[in-house]
């Protein structure tokens, strides 16, 4: 059991929405890892930043790093 609960976007002010509505446009989820940032939204604003520079530039292929992300994840027993 989670210690800090997942978010809903009715759950979140409306600059965490926009962020969630930006998520599910570019990939159909919000991902949980932002969920959870969103009980403190200016954390997660500099959060989401970091993440779309280091998804979203560099030589690796953006789906490799998303694989290697997941399957970090699930050898540490966490939800992605």
């Amino acid at each position: 059991m989670p210690r800090l609960s997942k978010l809903s976007p009715d759950e979140v002010d409306a600059r965490s929405q926009e962020v969630f509505n930006h998520f599910l446009k570019e990939r159909g989820n919000i991902p949980n890892m932002f969920r959870t940032m969103a009980h403190r939204p200016e954390i997660m604003k500099t959060m989401t930043d970091h993440f779309r520079a280091v998804m979203n530039t560099g030589t690796v292929e953006k789906k490799l790093k998303e694989m290697v992300a997941v399957r970090v994840s699930h050898i540490n027993h966490c939800d992605y």
